[in-house]
């Protein structure tokens, strides 16, 4: 699940500028499910930029909506016929939303109103960690299910470093050092000795230091 965080009501404000008439535009893909960016927030956005411009003395008209996703165009292409109605739309899906927006509507501004975060789940109710870095060539077999890439502060592959102490990662008591966990689950496993066979340098080629990426289903491309 991607994770974000909403964007503080001043740096919103700022982006909308003297906009008269704005749409806030959720998504109830992952932002709906980290409660950044579904109906509900959508909702508690719009009352609350009405009322900040209302202090202002400057009302500002504010309408919701809310698509499936805003990373398809097929959803995107929903809002077709009500975004010259808008001086500004505000987006309160990931990062990928306002740029599909962009992309698809030229002639319109697009506002992100949540700053997108990281790949991770529920810990427990209202708290997200992070899990994945979206590498591209995932190895976790290899470190007995877990991912020494996004949840070691250094992305070691062969080991701890040598500030970690008593499980923690020298960074911060709260922050569990993983090659901990790795080393507890391989003994659990009883395959400790696969810790002992040496990975080499990851090649970043099929992360984003190799570039924007691409993933082609040939059986549904038409």
């Amino acid at each position: 699940m991607i994770v974000a965080d909403r964007k503080p009501l001043k740096e919103i404000l700022e982006m909308v500028g003297d906009s008269k008439k704005v749409l806030i535009l959720g998504c109830k893909g992952c932002v709906t499910v980290c409660n950044v960016g579904g109906n509900k927030e959508v909702g508690i956005l719009a009352s609350t930029l009405k009322i900040a411009r209302a202090k202002e003395g400057r009302p500002l008209e504010v309408e919701e909506k809310a698509l499936e996703r805003q990373c398809d165009p097929e959803y995107v292409d929903q809002i077709k016929d009500i975004v010259e109605d808008y001086d500004a739309v505000i987006s309160m899906a990931c990062g990928v939303g306002p740029q599909f927006l962009s992309e698809r509507y030229p002639g319109k501004r697009f506002f992100p109103a949540v700053n997108t975060t990281f790949f991770g789940g529920a810990v427990q109710h209202g708290i997200w960690e992070e899990r994945c870095a979206g590498c591209g060539a995932c190895g976790i077999h290899h470190f007995g299910g877990l991912c020494p890439i996004a949840r070691c502060s250094k992305s070691l592959l062969n080991g701890p470093c040598g500030g970690s102490a008593d499980g923690k990662c020298e960074i911060s008591k709260d922050v569990v050092c993983i090659w901990d966990l790795i080393v507890k689950k391989k003994m659990e496993e009883g395959h400790l000795d696969e810790l002992m066979i040496f990975r080499p340098p990851k090649v970043w080629t099929t992360a984003r230091d190799g570039g924007p990426r691409k993933s082609v289903r040939e059986e549904l491309v038409q």
